[in-house]
C-alpha cells in the first residue's frame, strides 16, 4: 500500500459505508503511517506488547544507544543484565533472544516474509516465541503494507469500532472479525480510518513518538491496556497480547 492506493481504498470505503464517511467528515483523512519492515521493526513492536508507547520507545532508544545497531548479532551478545537495565522484561528477553536466533540462522527469512501471501507469512510470524497474532497483523498492516489486514485483537480497534458504529458494546475479537467483513478487501485502510477516529476523538492524532521514524506520527499501537476491559464503556488505546 502506498499514498496513491489508500487514498483510492479511502475513497472506494467513504462511498460505500456511511460510518466512515462519517469518521472522514468529522476528523478528515489519516495520514498513511508506516513503519520500515524489519528485524527492527518487530523488535520495537514485541517491546509494545502491553506497556505504553512511551516505555518501549524508550527502552528501545537504550538498547540501540548501548548496541549503535538495532540486528541480530549484537542483541544476542547483551547480557540478559543489560536488557533489564534498559527495561526489558525477563519474557521478553526471551522473546527478543528467540526473534534474534530466527532471523541469524535464517529460519525467518525478512525478505521472503515480504513476498509471502498474507496467510503464510502470519504463520511464520506466529511460529515465533512471544508473536502473537496481534503483533503479526500489525507487522504485515504497518510495516509490510498488505491490503486487507485486521487486527482483531487491538483494544483499540475493538473500542473505535464500537464508537464508530454506536455498537452497545465494544466488541470481543471473535465479534469484531465478523464486523470487518463489511470492508473486506480494505480492512488496513478501514482500520486506519477507526483508529484515526478513535485518536482525534481523544486530542491524540499525530501525536505518537515512533522511534524508527524518529519523528512523530499516529502509530495506534501498544499504548497501556486498561486493567480490566470493560464490555460495555470504550476504554483507552491499548495493543493486543502478543
Amino acid at each position: 500500500m502506498d499514498e496513491r492506493t489508500f487514498t483510492a481504498a479511502v475513497d472506494e470505503l467513504i462511498a460505500r459505508d456511511p460510518d466512515l464517511a462519517r469518521l472522514v467528515e468529522q476528523y478528515g483523512r489519516p495520514r498513511l503511517w508506516t513503519r520500515p519492515a524489519g528485524f527492527a521493526a518487530l523488535v520495537l513492536l514485541i517491546l509494545e506488547q502491553q506497556v505504553s508507547l512511551a516505555s518501549a520507545a524508550a527502552a528501545y532508544g537504550r538498547i540501540v544507544d548501548r548496541l549503535g545497531a538495532m540486528v541480530p548479532d549484537r542483541l544476542l551478545a547483551t547480557s540478559p543484565e543489560q536488557l533489564r537495565a534498559d527495561g526489558v522484561s525477563r519474557q521478553k528477553d526471551r522473546y527478543l533472544r528467540a526473534l534474534s536466533e530466527a532471523v541469524r540462522s535464517g529460519s525467518l527469512d525478512l525478505d521472503l516474509l515480504a513476498r509471502q501471501p498474507d496467510d503464510q507469512a502470519r504463520r511464520a510470524l506466529l511460529a515465533l516465541p512471544g508473536v502473537g497474532p496481534w503483533t503479526a497483523d500489525v507487522y504485515l498492516l504497518a510495516c509490510l503494507g498488505r491490503p486487507d489486514l485486521w487486527p482483531v485483537g487491538d483494544r483499540a480497534l475493538q473500542v473505535a469500532t464500537a464508537e464508530a458504529l454506536e455498537l452497545d458494546e465494544v466488541p470481543d475479537p471473535t465479534a469484531l472479525d465478523g464486523l470487518g467483513e463489511r470492508w473486506r478487501p480494505l480492512r488496513s485502510s478501514a482500520a486506519r480510518l477507526l483508529w484515526h477516529g478513535y485518536l482525534s476523538r481523544r486530542g491524540r492524532a499525530d501525536t505518537t513518538i515512533d522511534p524508527l521514524h524518529s519523528t512523530v506520527v499516529a502509530v495506534p499501537t501498544a499504548a497501556r491496556p486498561p486493567r480490566r476491559a470493560s464490555a460495555t464503556r470504550p476504554g483507552r488505546l491499548a495493543s493486543g497480547t502478543g
